[in-house]
This record gives structure tokens, C-alpha cells and sequence, in this order.
């Protein structure tokens, strides 16, 4: 079973409550697999993620967690996909991100690909935009592989923005003239 640094990150896939489950369930009957055993409790045996990096134009769709563990070779596609664009540094992806992203889907009832517009950041790179945007924090959880700027196909940006806020898994910010939020695993927070 998943074990997050954080205990209240443990409750997080555990609190995926049964309606919502089910309706994620009913979208993802053919990839995604649900043990007998916890199907009530949501839990489910594989966690996959899709991701379109608006930068560089890459795919991937990964199932990054199975049979009760992560699966390093997944993980590292997807820390290749999310590295910094301008720098082109590439960096670990906190698990309890891919986790929290997974549990986002979840809620907005979507399997589509998120579109990434910031993953990884370099501290040269988070430099550089402190200089030109107001908007980037000098230690920001993007250099920390703990944050991501993200949309959804099909999905409207308040929506996801909300649904963000529920989970209460960490900062949730929303950029509505930029078309993206950001989600990290920092402190419960959001602006």
C-alpha cells in the first residue's frame, strides 16, 4: 500500500470517497484495475498519468505505480518529460505529486493528458523568471520537483481550480489569463 512521507498525504488517495471512485471507475474501466479487496475504499491497483508538455510538443502516458509500488522506470520517463525546458536539467518528481494529480483526475472525472506548462525549474531558470514575473517565488517548489502548472482538456480551468481546493493536498494557485493552475505539495495554502 502507499506510504507518503506525509501522513495526511496517506489519507489523501484514501479519501478518494466511493461516488467519486466510481465515477472514475466507470470512465476507466479498461486501464485502470480495481482489487476486489479495496474496491470499496477507492484504492486502486494501478495509478496512470498522461502528460502533453506544451514546451517541447512530448507525450507520454505512464503507469507509474503498480502492485504496490512505484515503478522507477515510469518515473523516470515522466522526470524526463517534466525536466526544465530552457535548461533542459532534469530532476525527481515528488511521488506525492504524481499521487495528488492522480487524485485530481479522479475528482474532476477526467483520464485525459494534462497539459504541462511548468514542471521541473532549475534555479537558474527560477531566477530568470523572477525577473521578468512577479508571479514566480524565489524558492519555489517547482525547483524542488514538488509543483507543476497544469490544464485539462475538456475540463474548465475553474473546475479544475476547485476541484484542486478540495483535496486540500497543498498550494493551489490559479492564473485564469495564462489558462493554467498550479498544484505543489507544499503547505495547504492558495492564491
Amino acid at each position: 500500500m502507499y506510504q507518503s512521507k506525509d501522513p495526511a498525504r496517506q489519507e489523501l488517495l484514501a479519501g478518494i470517497n466511493r461516488r467519486d471512485f466510481l465515477r472514475f471507475g466507470a470512465m476507466t474501466t479498461a486501464t485502470l484495475l480495481v482489487s476486489p479487496a479495496v474496491a470499496g475504499m477507492g484504492a486502486a491497483v494501478e495509478r496512470s498519468l498522461g502528460f502533453h508538455n506544451t514546451h517541447t510538443g512530448e507525450t507520454l502516458a505512464a503507469t507509474y505505480w503498480a502492485e504496490g509500488s512505484y515503478i522507477k522506470s515510469e518515473l523516470q520517463d515522466i522526470n524526463i518529460l517534466l525536466r526544465d525546458h530552457r535548461s533542459g536539467d532534469v530532476y525527481p518528481i515528488d511521488t506525492d505529486l504524481l499521487d495528488l494529480l492522480f487524485v485530481l483526475q479522479a475528482t474532476v472525472g477526467s483520464r485525459k493528458a494534462y497539459q504541462v506548462i511548468s514542471g521541473y525549474r532549475s534555479p537558474s531558470t527560477n531566477a530568470s523568471l523572477r525577473k521578468t514575473s512577479s508571479g514566480v517565488a524565489k524558492h519555489s517548489y517547482h525547483m524542488q520537483g514538488k509543483a507543476i502548472d497544469i490544464r485539462l482538456s475538456g475540463c474548465d480551468l475553474k473546475q479544475l481550480h476547485t476541484a484542486a481546493l478540495s483535496i486540500e493536498g497543498g498550494g493551489v494557485g490559479y492564473y485564469p489569463g495564462s489558462d493554467f493552475i498550479h498544484v505543489d505539495v507544499g503547505p495547504l495554502r492558495s492564491w
